[in-house]
């Protein structure tokens, strides 16, 4: 991995200072990866600590992840840390150029489980005048990185500078990330989705309408079967639909706390989405496209529909144009005469 960020940076100083900062994140990914895959051998990791981690219960590998990353991050030209584990910006390296938002642990629910999980990173530039967390405060277009790892059978780190989306698989015999696969190109077109049909009751009518359309298969208005996928760990997901395509949906919904999803869209969404556009891929709100988002909160959550170029379109679609694709047959449509 460090012979692509260098052949990619040249001279240029500030793809210098990128370089640098994932090349730091990458070394903090390997040390998790170590400890997460030692499992249970030093304690548990999915030991609770008393605080909340997102929706979630903190978990021990949150915070032994967390501490990893800011330690890894001394050594880079950064300025400010945001984490999921942090309420507030952190300063790392006064005056440095760049700022880097983290989810240090996503996933970590599925820990004892043995599931896969990972950490989700972006590299910002840094506002000078900025005093502290004021500097995220902007659109995921301004991302100079995006990242994530997937700590599972393997270890892998997705990676995106602005030069395409790339794979790198750890050596474990070397110690070093190696360039396995890209740029990746996502088909546009897939028979696979991924979300948690379990919260079926509370999503909105354009996302039950997809739901429907997928399940009614080849007889339906898709004309084709589809298969879904969900692990519960985004980064598994998101990894899949690198790796073969697909459509990732976490959509808000009618739950307490749900109303706009439950990714972050500074640490989660944003990077995410960068790594799928940059791939030929989408993401979404359903509305509006992630990366044009001005947050205006470091912890906001927004919903997120990802993946497949023309699914996140048709997604997108039933959420704009409801009335022209959600009246599927008089007897069985979405607005049917057995559906309100």
């Amino acid at each position: 991995m460090i012979a692509y960020l260098e052949r990619w940076a040249g001279d240029d100083a500030i793809r210098v200072s990128v370089a640098t900062t994932v090349a730091c994140l990458a070394n903090g990914t390997i040390e998790i990866s170590n400890l997460v895959r030692r499992g249970d051998l030093d304690g548990p990791l999915g030991g609770v600590t008393g605080k909340q981690s997102g929706a979630d219960p903190q978990k021990k590998v949150d915070v032994l992840a967390n501490e990893i990353v800011i330690a890894a991050l001394h050594k880079a030209p950064v300025a400010w840390l945001v984490s999921e584990e942090i309420d507030d910006a952190l300063a790392v390296n006064r005056g440095a150029s760049l700022a880097v938002a983290v989810d240090p642990i996503d996933g970590s629910s599925n820990i004892d489980a043995n599931l896969s999980i990972g950490t989700i990173f972006t590299v910002l530039p840094a506002v000078a005048s900025d005093s502290g967390g004021g500097t995220f405060f902007q659109p995921g277009t301004n991302q100079l990185a995006a990242g994530f790892t997937v700590y599972g059978p393997n270890t892998t780190l997705v990676l995106t500078v602005g030069d395409g989306t790339h794979v790198f698989t750890l050596d474990t015999a070397s110690g070093d990330y190696k360039h396995t696969t890209g740029p990746v190109k996502i088909p546009a077109a897939t028979r696979e989705y991924s979300i948690n049909a379990s919260n079926y009751r509370h999503w909105d009518d354009p996302v039950r309408t997809y739901i429907d359309d997928c399940l009614r298969g080849r007889e339906g208005p898709r004309g084709k079967d589809f298969n879904m996928r969900w692990t519960a760990s985004p980064v598994a997901d998101l990894f899949r639909i690198v790796s073969r395509g697909g459509i990732f949906l976490y959509p808000g919904d009618l739950r307490d706390g749900y109303g706009l999803g439950r990714l972050r869209l500074i640490y989660e969404a944003n990077p995410f989405a960068m790594i799928m556009e940059q791939a030929d891929a989408a993401a979404s709100t359903g509305y509006q496209r992630i990366l044009d988002i001005l947050p205006s909160s470091l912890h906001q959550r927004v919903p997120i529909v990802a993946g497949s170029k023309s699914e996140v379109d048709y997604v997108v679609r039933l959420h704009k144009e409801p009335h022209s694709l959600g009246e599927r047959s008089p007897l069985f449509g979405k607005r049917g005469l057995f559906r309100n």
